[in-house]
């Protein structure tokens, strides 16, 4: 027999989550939480209440007569409370100065980027708040607790953004690597292809939107089913990975922990997105700018630092080996572009990107063990976010070295190199754009 609980408002937050979405699983994702945590809190809701809330059927949750009495009065009592939250809040960086409100999924960034917003504007009260769910981060802006988040969606399973919400996209299509053991079969390669893991159990976060069903979607495609493990513990993850227990997925600006190495994935089978999405009017757009520029530089000095990463860069072309000044160059650390967008920043001494006309930097492409011929030329991945790759090399002579170039000539003529700028893109929350604007040097 369930226990009876006494209702919290966090209870009532849940009951207007299930009536909002529809769905039970729909609303857990928005909580942040397992479909059966929140099954089992709704049954409990019912039992202190005394009658059946919702009806559940083949279109989803429903309010009967009673759930829609308890909504009723459900909804006013969450608005006065999350309006007495903020108010709160307001008052007390009121006292002590201005309030920035960040959130964030976890990751390497985070700590750079705070790092940086904290140098930037030390006498604001900057606070972070870090979740799992980017469906959670999302509320937490709709509901005016949050001020800008950076979130991730993997690929095939975009993230909704409710009206008053932009996405600036940071990185297009970011590939997922995979961690395993240090004396797994597999660590000496370079590359790693799902089906050398066929035997391995897999690490997923139940709490991570999409995560898993992203997960099974490439290893179905690859025809494995192996055992996945739920783990929500972040040290107990790295623990079994380490131990050789399982494998797990991980970014690429990711370190390895202690007994553990991590490596592409032969294909790049999963990629995600990471945007910085804020709630429309909450900030200037020369604050959203500078916030941008914040992450981006976090990223690109993470991805640049981590070996595994920057290699697979170089191999894709995204970037090209450069000397360690043209990293240093005041200014420079934003390497991304918008799809089908290659905006060239000359700093002394650094050259510009290529800009011939109808050629772009291509994103990502699928990752390619060294063999003894050579790289295999790879074929595009098939995600969402992926943009067109750039034609092969030719293998003719190579030509004489051309003459000098001046500097005006030098976006047309000059290799491809790592420094790009990256623009600001407002986009609709149906993802049209509606603004674009380009940082400034």
């Amino acid at each position: 027999m369930l226990r009876t609980v006494e209702l919290e408002v966090r209870h009532l937050r849940a009951l207007c989550a299930i009536a909002d979405t529809g769905s039970v699983r729909k609303a857990a994702l928005q909580l942040g939480m397992t479909q059966p945590s929140l099954t089992t809190q709704l049954r409990r809701i019912e039992g202190a209440i005394g009658g059946v809330l919702f009806t559940r059927g083949q279109t989803g949750s429903r309010p009967t007569p009673l759930g829609h009495s308890v909504l009723s009065r459900a909804r006013p009592i969450v608005a006065e409370m999350t309006a007495l939250v903020m108010a709160a809040r307001d008052a007390a960086c009121g006292m002590g100065g201005r309030c920035l409100r960040l959130g964030s999924v976890g990751g390497p960034t985070v700590a750079e980027w705070l790092r940086r917003v904290h140098r930037r504007l030390p006498g604001t009260d900057t606070t972070i708040h870090i979740e799992v769910s980017p469906a959670a981060l999302v509320q937490l802006l709709a509901g005016d607790q949050l001020d800008v988040a950076l979130v991730q969606e993997p690929a095939g399973f975009p993230l909704h953004l409710p009206p008053g919400l932009e996405r600036r996209v940071l990185v297009d299509c970011e590939p997922r690597f995979v961690a395993l053991a240090a004396g797994h079969p597999v660590a000496a390669l370079t590359c790693v292809a799902l089906p050398e893991l066929a035997d391995d159990s897999w690490i997923v976060d139940p709490t991570a939107d999409h995560e898993c069903a992203a997960l099974r979607r490439a290893l179905s495609a690859a025809g494995l089913n192996p055992r996945l493990l739920q783990v929500r513990d972040t040290a107990t993850a790295a623990d079994l990975v380490a131990s050789g227990e399982a494998v797990r997925l991980c970014q690429p600006t990711a370190e390895p922990t202690d007994g553990t190495v991590v490596r592409p994935l032969l294909g790049d089978p999963l990629t995600a997105r990471l945007s910085l999405v804020s709630r429309t009017g909450a900030l200037s757009i020369t604050e959203i700018d500078a916030l941008y520029e914040d992450v981006a530089v976090a990223y690109e000095e993470l991805a640049h630092g981590n070996a595994a990463y920057r290699a697979w860069r170089e191999r894709r072309g995204e970037i090209r080996p450069s000397p360690p000044e043209a990293y240093a160059a005041p200014g420079v650390g934003m390497p991304y572009a918008a799809p089908g967008v290659a905006m060239p920043y000359a700093a002394p001494g650094v050259a510009m990107p290529y800009a011939a006309p109808g050629v772009s930097y291509a994103a990502p492409g699928p990752c390619v063990p060294p063999g003894p011929g050579g790289h295999p030329e790879p074929s595009a991945p098939p995600e969402p976010y992926a943009l067109p790759r750039q034609a092969p090399p030719s293998h003719a002579a190579p030509a004489a070295p051309p003459a000098p170039a001046t500097p005006a000539a030098h976006a047309s003529s000059a290799a491809p190199h790592a420094v790009l700028r990256a623009p600001a893109v407002r986009l609709s929350p149906t993802g049209t754009p509606q603004e674009h604007r380009h940082l400034s040097a």
